[in-house]
């Protein structure tokens, strides 16, 4: 198989490609590369490569397949990793100019799981769609946009085929907004399913139940696929617990009641927005099931809510309290907080539980010009909030051709009723297109599906 065309593929299909030996590790690292080198220079997304180490692991994986050792379910596979996730031997900053000297001596929890399951570290990405160290990304789709933030390296660059399967972090959207804003597919998972140990800044999940780690792919089959390998407790994080994850192929779209929403306080979507919204439901009706349009009350406190949790200082180390800032707010008004959130929590939580899936748009907007208002993220910090997975799945193109992509949430654990759905809305129409701004030929209905 000409690995310059492998490189267009899918995840899966390039495992798949290894595993039989259609191509070398090594062939397929190099035209990864190429395909890196090339899209970059318009994109900007990758702020550190350790093209050595990316040579010597493929020569391993190469290695371990002509001596017929078992084989990872990630062999050979390059990933990109976002620069809030520790790598060891590489440069973690978070993007802050003040830590672009640390070098973490500790894979964070899921790159180790990457690294185990056969996956080849290549390298990180900008955290932020402007970061203080590194500067602007730009959408492959079109350079005078933004991806959005802050996992908008690994959007842009595998939007733009630069890298076949990427990590990031999400805490109000920061998997989703730039998956929608780039053309690709995410899922912020549970809360739990996956440790965040490594995550740099320090990621307290008593402090801040909102943050995940999540995979970016072109194809959702992909997203199960990273899932099922850095998902589990790591006996460091005590957030993360144990927490089956079914198969997406295993659920009966026919038997489904899907609640959706186009609009909700402090979100009116744009007319192309809620277009692509109404004809996911459409797809998904002609899939045999059931949609009712409602949405849970109280949805006027998701801003106010975050506000009020952006305002609270957090730690900048694991071990000491080092704050980051000094709270306005008295004990009693963060106990308050803290109350008004849960109860918050308790009415998604049984809205969300009165049905399988929930959909909505992903944003309010699609990318905007850099320095422009990316309006409202309330649908997705909505379920930041609560604690659900929630899939993002490109469906539709703006009226001036950008990718438009819908959310599909479900109840916490259900991450795989979350990615059946999004499967569906994908083999129905939507999903990944190759960016205009990039080079190369798109994948065919198949490769995609």
């Amino acid at each position: 198989m000409d690995p310059t065309e492998l490189v267009l593929q899918g995840a899966a299909r390039q495992v798949t490609a290894l595993s039989r030996r259609e191509v070398s590790a090594r062939d397929l690292l190099q035209a990864q590369l190429d395909r890196l080198h090339a899209v970059d220079a318009a994109v900007h997304a990758v702020v550190h490569l350790d093209e050595a180490g990316a040579r010597r692991a493929a020569a391993e994986a190469d290695a371990r397949s002509a001596r017929g050792d078992a084989l990872g379910p990630l062999h050979g596979l390059v990933v990109t990793v976002k620069d809030w996730i520790d790598v060891a031997g590489m440069p973690c900053s978070g993007g802050a100019s003040a830590h672009v000297a640390r070098v973490p001596a500790r894979d964070a929890t899921v790159v180790a799981r990457l690294r185990a399951a056969g996956a080849i570290v290549l390298g990180k990405t900008n955290p932020a769609e402007r970061s203080e160290a590194f500067g602007p990304t730009f959408n492959p789709h079109d350079p005078t946009r933004t991806p959005t933030g802050s996992s908008s390296g690994e959007a842009a660059l595998v939007a733009a085929a630069g890298s076949p399967l990427g990590f990031g972090s999400d805490s109000g959207g920061s998997l989703r907004q730039p998956a929608h804003a780039c053309g690709v597919c995410t899922i912020r998972p549970s809360s739990g399913r996956v440790p965040l140990t490594g995550h740099f800044p320090y990621i307290s999940p008593m402090l801040d139940p909102r943050t995940v780690i999540g995979p970016l792919a072109r194809g959702v089959d992909d997203l199960l696929l990273a899932l099922r390998v850095i998902q589990g407790p790591d006996g460091d994080d005590p957030s993360a617990v144990p927490m089956p994850l079914g198969h997406p192929g295993s659920v009966d779209l026919a038997g489904l009641r899907i609640a959706w929403w186009t609009r909700q306080p402090d979100c009116t979507p744009t007319a192309d927005t809620e277009r692509t919204v109404r004809r996911s439901v459409g797809w998904l009706e002609e899939a045999g099931a059931t949609l009712v349009e409602d949405r849970p009350d109280g949805l006027e406190a998701v801003y106010p809510l975050t506000r009020t949790y952006w305002s609270l200082p957090e730690s900048d180390e694991a071990e000491r309290w080092q704050p980051s800032a000094v709270s306005a707010l008295d004990a009693d008004a963060v106990q308050r907080f803290r109350f008004e959130w849960d109860a918050f929590r308790r009415r998604l939580t049984r809205f969300v539980g009165a049905y399988d899936a929930v959909l909505t748009p992903a944003a309010e907007r699609p990318a905007v010009r850099h320095g422009d208002d990316a309006g409202s993220i309330a649908p997705t910090l909505t379920f930041s909030l609560g604690g659900q997975p929630a899939a993002v799945v490109p469906c539709g193109r703006s009226d001036d051709g950008l990718p438009i992509g819908v959310q599909v949430a479900a109840r916490v654990g259900d991450d795989h009723v979350a990615l059946a759905v999004a499967r569906a809305l994908e083999r129905a129409g939507g999903g990944w297109w190759l960016p205009s701004g990039v080079t190369g030929p798109p994948p065919s209905r198949a490769s995609r599906s």
